[in-house]
């Protein structure tokens, strides 16, 4: 009975199964039993297991598979006195270190970053991304942060981290002398700049962040409206004809009746004046010039020769032209209600070249 109750007294395994995706350290517990000399300790890979003696630290155990005794133990051995062959059990702390990568951390500036751009003068940045980090000391960081703490989750280093972070982060953004513009094509190379400026701070808990990264650098809400207008102004190329363009579609919006048709026919006439005038993509090569607007009483004729408009004229004008030779068959003309440019010949003007007499004849 006696041997029994000793037997339950100690403890001949330590070993820790983690099924959390959050918990950093875990502090094995033993419940006032002493762990017995020659117990086996089992740390799997992804692990440390950190010895604390009466308040100190002992031994650090890497992954493997470990028979506590002398040969394994020399800093628990010292405390212990273990070294003249005094195998009596021990009451040790025992925490299990989860020494994985903690992925998706996020991060991000509360506050915004005052800046001087080269191009707009002050502004205010905002910027925000994730980070992974991994225990990389763990006696380092039993001893600077989690204490005492038998269970301790990624929540509550994440915050001091952030900090550090969005400190590194405002000085680097900062300086880097970088327009706002192109920052978002170095954001590899910032977050490069800000994971080393981090790390030396970071390794002083014990801690690495293997991974960094900056998802977004962002400008108030205001400045990217105003970037917006300007990059709107630069989209719509001459000012003048974008605001005709406006005009003419506001007076196309469906009213009712004539007006209606009025309005998108001068939107439309517009539209393609625009595009004439655009450049080499609305233009057509060697085209006839459009037909200008016709004059506001009488039946008037306009004559397009060699790219240039002249007129208008009436019919009693085109007669004496016509007899003077000034005008031919072939002239390409134009009166309202024609559809395009047509030769005077096709036209109803041809009444005109019937009453001349044709050519004489050759002497001889």
């Amino acid at each position: 009975m006696v041997f029994g109750f000793l037997k339950g007294e100690f403890i001949d395994v330590i070993t820790w199964l983690d099924d959390t995706r959050d918990t950093m350290v875990w502090r094995f517990e033993r419940q006032g039993n002493a762990i017995k000399y020659g117990a086996k300790l089992t740390v799997r890979e992804g692990q440390a297991a950190v010895f604390v003696h009466e308040g100190q630290l002992a031994d650090v155990f890497g992954p493997g598979m470990y028979v506590l005794e002398t040969n394994n133990m020399p800093i628990m051995t010292t405390l212990q006195s273990w070294d003249h062959g005094f195998e009596s059990p021990f009451k040790s702390e025992v925490y299990f270190i989860n020494t994985t990568r903690f992925n998706d951390q996020k991060w991000g500036t509360k506050n915004p970053i005052m800046c001087r751009d080269p191009e707009f003068g002050p502004v205010r940045l905002r910027a925000f991304g994730s980070y992974s980090m991994r225990v990389a000391d763990p006696a380092v960081f039993l001893k600077e942060i989690v204490g005492t703490d038998g269970e301790f989750t990624s929540d509550e280093i994440s915050d001091q981290v952030r900090n550090v972070i969005v400190q590194e982060a405002s000085q680097v953004l900062a300086k880097s002398g970088i327009p706002v513009l192109d920052m978002a094509a170095n954001t590899a190379d910032l977050g490069k700049l800000i994971a080393t400026a981090i790390a030396p701070k970071i390794a002083e808990y014990g801690l690495a962040i293997p991974e960094f990264y900056i998802e977004n650098i962002s400008l108030p809400e205001e400045v990217e409206k105003v970037l917006d207008k300007r990059t709107s102004m630069g989209v719509a190329g001459d000012l003048n004809k974008y605001m005709q363009f406006n005009a003419a579609e506001g007076m196309a919006q469906p009213n009712s009746g004539v007006g209606a048709m009025v309005g998108a026919g001068m939107a439309a006439g517009m539209g393609m004046n625009m595009a004439s005038g655009a450049g080499p993509w609305g233009a057509v090569p060697n085209a006839a010039p459009p037909p200008p607007q016709p004059a506001a009483a009488g039946k008037a004729w306009h004559v397009a020769e060699n790219g240039v408009t002249k007129g208008p004229f009436s019919e009693g004008d085109l007669t004496a032209m016509v007899a003077s030779g000034a005008l031919d068959r072939g002239a390409q003309v134009w009166t309202a209600g024609q559809d395009g440019w047509k030769p005077a010949a096709e036209t109803e003007l041809a009444k005109l070249f019937a009453m001349m007499p044709p050519p004489p004849p050759l002497a001889g």
